[in-house]
């Protein structure tokens, strides 16, 4: 993996995993998500993937459109997309970290206990 995408998939790693009671899990393999009261807000994919990327879903429907104009994404698979997730890849000149950031704190926001998302803003 290009050292870019590597870098951007850590910082998101690291952001996400540093909402409270965010954990990590590998349900399929060395395939990562974070989820938050056993609730998945991100997929990060496998760390050494060869072509790196999120998903997240998004309920603004701006947010939502900008996230699909970013170059290569696309409704995610096995039917996720119809629910509104959206996949992103992680290549130099996408989305910035600091965007893509941004969208994994609004899915959090969702679907975090409001116990969880008074402390975030605390």
């Amino acid at each position: 993996m290009p050292s870019a995408p590597r870098s951007t998939r850590a910082r998101i790693r690291e952001f996400a995993l540093s909402l409270p009671e965010a954990v990590e899990e590998f349900p399929w393999g060395e395939s990562a998500v974070v989820k938050v009261n056993k609730k998945i807000f991100v997929f990060l994919g496998a760390e050494g993937a060869e072509a790196p990327g999120i998903s997240v879903k998004l309920r603004d429907e701006e947010a939502h459109g900008h996230a699909l104009a970013v170059p290569g994404a696309a409704p995610s698979g096995y039917g996720l997309g119809r629910s509104g997730w959206v996949s992103v890849p992680l290549a130099a000149g996408g989305a910035p970290v600091e965007l893509l950031c941004d969208w994994v704190e609004e899915r959090y926001r969702t679907i975090a206990p409001k116990r969880l998302v008074a402390r975030l803003d605390g």
